[in-house]
């Protein structure tokens, strides 16, 4: 089977990928993620640890690994107007995972510009606007977890 797009093409951007890193300790990573995308928007409706269910149920042995599921109400019921098979990506997910003690990654894709990159969003103003829109947001968000980075990081 061939994939229909050719991974090694598509450039971070056209998918939203952003990164940061946190100089702090897991938990608090997590604690620090909820509170700035509430800041910036984002309600968290879904959250959990892939990496305890996995340590819990076969024995992974994985590092600490949260997946927090953002949304903004407004912005996800546009989405649904538009098409119905976004919910398939709901919600938005911000990954913090642990690369070493004391060191978190927090990680996201942009699931409108994935949508619209895999064909099940339409080409229209409207998806561009809440591309737009939750990629101000996300922006948003990642300029505040850079800023923690660079505090504590001198």
């Amino acid at each position: 089977m061939s994939l229909p797009i050719d991974p090694a093409e598509i450039d971070p951007e056209d998918v939203g990928e952003k990164q940061a890193v946190l100089e702090m300790e897991h938990e608090e990573a997590i604690e620090h993620v909820r509170e700035v995308c509430e800041e910036v928007g984002f309600g968290i409706p879904a959250e959990f640890s892939p990496s305890e269910l996995l340590n819990e149920k076969v024995d992974a042995d994985r590092d600490p690994y949260y997946v927090l599921g953002a949304c903004n109400p407004e912005i996800a019921d546009r989405a649904l107007d538009e098409t119905l098979r976004i919910g398939g990506f709901f919600p938005c997910n911000m990954i913090v995972w642990e690369e070493e003690p004391g060191r978190q990654r927090v990680y996201h894709l942009s699931i409108m510009k994935m949508a619209r990159l895999l064909g099940l969003a339409p080409d229209s103003e409207e998806w561009a606007d809440i591309v737009d829109e939750t990629g101000e947001l996300t922006e948003e968000a990642f300029a505040k977890f850079d800023s923690v980075d660079a505090e504590t990081s001198h």
